[in-house]
């Protein structure tokens, strides 16, 4: 009980001497709470208190971040994350891998999107940048072997002068074309170079990448984040079927993770959203992964369109699969598995 009647500090906040207790047999788990002093920083004006008396929504958890992690649902999502970490962890460790950490900003363009997007600091070159990288994309496969029979023609005309005994500045011109010739080579090829991680894979085993990352390229997909956490794999002398052996296995293992170790938080996360989350990361760590092809994947689409199914995004060959060709293809091949969608060239 509150006296009415209270002294008031320095400050000018009220202090009070409350002493509060709870039943050491109750249902509530039997804590004892005692607190010899309560700070009463001022009145509150109920119309603008932002909390309100109904369940916090995503919404306006986004506006008021200050409050997410007094939540029951954030701490919740923040641990079952934290327990994936460390699954990701747990599994390469336990298989060998070496945790490699790479640069997320790099001048490496193995996929091809390093033309979409600028880092810079220099805003007034910002277009130079822009229209440099317009006049000069990044290269490609065709452009890499361009250049090495440039440089081998160049070749073959330094050694026919030298036979023929040309002169030497004939020759001291044309070496200098090859010269120059292996130079752009160099540079093509520095540009499209591995990335750090798969030199390690080659220089010292497996290994692999996980940490936050973005990207800048196009995608059909909403599952696609410009800002995430990815991890990646790199296996010497593997081969496409070794690749999806471990991703199949890595999957099965944060599926059985959270249930033996993040059952609290499972538990609570399917009463709000899924009742049917846990049996189903139970069912997907103990059944084998249907595989299709993409081959495969585009014939099912192709047909499916024969017979008047209709969809959002073109189906042809050589396309991204959107979201609704995945699904479509997932329900076609097995009902009951998890199916992965690969392609062979």
């Amino acid at each position: 009980m509150i006296s009415p009647i209270s002294p008031r500090s320095a400050s000018g906040h009220v202090l009070e001497e409350v002493t509060m207790s709870r039943s050491i047999n109750d249902s509530a788990g039997g804590q004892i709470c005692q607190i010899s002093q309560l700070l009463c920083v001022g009145p509150v004006d109920p119309a603008k208190y932002p909390l309100p008396k109904t369940r916090l929504t995503l919404e306006f958890l986004r506006v008021s971040v200050h409050f997410r992690s007094r939540t029951n649902m954030i701490p919740a999502v923040a641990r079952i994350c934290n327990a994936l970490a460390y699954a990701t962890h747990t599994f390469f460790q336990n298989y060998g891998f070496l945790h490699a950490h790479t640069p997320i900003i790099t001048t490496s363009d193995c996929e091809g999107a390093g033309e979409m997007f600028q880092v810079t600091t220099l805003i007034s070159d910002a277009e130079k940048v822009k229209k440099e990288l317009i006049k000069n994309p990044s290269p490609s496969e065709a452009n890499i072997e361009a250049a090495k029979a440039l440089v081998k023609e160049k070749g073959e005309a330094v050694a026919q002068l030298k036979s023929a005994k040309a002169s030497k500045g004939e020759i001291t011109a044309s070496v200098a074309e090859l010269n120059k010739a292996k130079e752009n080579l160099s540079r093509l090829e520095e540009r499209s170079k591995l990335k750090p991680v798969e030199t390690y894979a080659c220089a010292i085993g497996s290994v692999y990448t996980f940490g936050p990352t973005f990207r800048a390229e196009h995608s059909h997909t909403s599952r696609h984040l410009e800002e995430f956490w990815m991890v990646e794999p790199e296996i010497a002398f593997a081969d496409l079927k070794d690749d999806m052996n471990c991703a199949e296995a890595y999957v099965k293992f944060l599926c059985q993770w959270l249930p033996d170790n993040c059952i609290d938080d499972m538990e609570f996360m399917a009463k709000i959203f899924d009742k049917g989350s846990i049996d189903h990361l139970r069912m997907v760590a103990s059944m084998p992964f249907e595989r299709i092809s993409y081959a495969e994947a585009i014939k099912l689409l192709e047909e499916a369109v024969k017979k008047d199914k209709k969809f959002e995004n073109k189906v042809e060959w050589g396309i991204d699969l959107a979201s609704e060709h995945e699904r479509f293809s997932e329900r076609y091949a097995s009902t009951f598995t998890s199916v992965i969608l690969y392609c062979i060239f």
